[in-house]
């Protein structure tokens, strides 16, 4: 009988062996752990769906814009996700190696700016002059806060600032003015009358239907793994479904961002529309362009036809 049992071991063990075998690796780059959509890709692990997949998927976590972006450049990971897509077409202008494989995030409704409520800055108009936060130059922050000022002809000082966390520790020592932050983080602040919002990115007209984040691969990770990485963007988009569907989801958002479930739900609820994760389709791009230009992240003026080639989305647009 023990004879038996040993054989069925090892058999299972072959087998688990000859499973893990076939699941291909990938390393990937996330901008920002624990925001809402920084968290899809643990979705995919949690549901099975990168298993499903057969792929073996690494996630390295990062603080955003350059950090998430450059190790796709070097080669080092094959995918980066949730790119300020400024930052991305600069990079590809200026001959790095990278191709976007899919949307990521449309419309600006995640981010807003904060000031603290016994500094007097109530509206963006109160904050001229003044010093604003944004994550890192090319991140979506980035993008969203520069079309914020010009929409409203406000002169302010943008300065980059690093993490969510990172700018709220400036803002509460007086080191700088108005920050910048994705909820859950800060809004219990913002309730409680510690905090007040200055202005968020729902406001900016012209990017309600802009793709302001994509994700992006390696050229040549595009030609030795092509397969898994569509694979990957599909198992990211049954993510993205089932974490609106499924509780597990919310609970581990709460505990991931150290807030109480009420409000992660009022997170995700009132800043993270589903529309806003479809990955087919790239929106806006010449806006951004113009956003480029205007801040000197491309030396001349350009059109989307030009930049074409950095396209190459593996996930199908959804069908209308």
């Amino acid at each position: 009988m023990r004879g038996k049992r040993v054989l069925a071991a090892a058999a299972l063990a072959t087998i688990a062996a000859a499973t893990a075998a076939q699941a291909e690796s990938l390393k990937v780059t996330v901008g920002q752990k624990g925001f809402w959509n920084a968290d899809f890709p643990e979705f995919a692990k949690m549901a099975g769906f990168f298993k499903d997949a057969d792929l073996d998927v690494e996630i390295i976590y990062t603080e955003g814009g350059a950090a998430t972006l450059q190790p796709v450049i070097s080669g080092n990971v094959d995918i980066g996700m949730t790119n300020g897509t400024l930052g991305v077409i600069a990079a590809f202008v200026k001959g790095a190696p990278i191709r976007v494989v899919s949307a990521e995030t449309t419309g600006a409704t995640d981010i807003f700016w904060y000031a603290r409520a016994d500094h007097g800055i109530k509206t963006l108009a109160d904050a001229a002059g003044k010093t604003i936060g944004f994550s890192s130059p090319g991140s979506s922050s980035n993008l969203e806060l520069l079309a914020l000022l010009a929409q409203a002809h406000i002169s302010a000082k943008p300065v980059p600032t690093g993490t969510a966390p990172a700018t709220m520790t400036q803002v509460m020592t007086g080191q700088i003015d108005v920050g910048w932050t994705v909820p859950p983080l800060a809004l219990a602040d913002v309730e409680a009358g510690k905090l007040t919002i200055v202005a968020r990115g729902a406001d900016i007209a012209a990017m309600r239907d802009e793709t302001v984040r994509v994700n992006v691969a390696s050229v040549e990770a595009l030609k030795t793994k092509r397969a898994a990485i569509a694979r990957f963007i599909e198992a990211d988009a049954r993510a993205i479904d089932w974490a609106y569907k499924d509780p597990r989801a919310m609970e581990y958002f709460a505990q991931g961002m150290n807030v109480s479930l009420a409000v992660a739900k009022q997170a995700v609820e009132g800043f993270f529309p589903k529309s806003g994760f479809q990955l087919g389709e790239i929106h806006g791009v010449q806006h951004i362009l113009d956003e480029a230009l205007e801040t000197k992240r491309i030396p001349t003026a350009m059109t989307p036809d030009q930049i074409a080639g950095l396209f190459d989305i593996v996930y199908p647009p959804a069908k209308k």
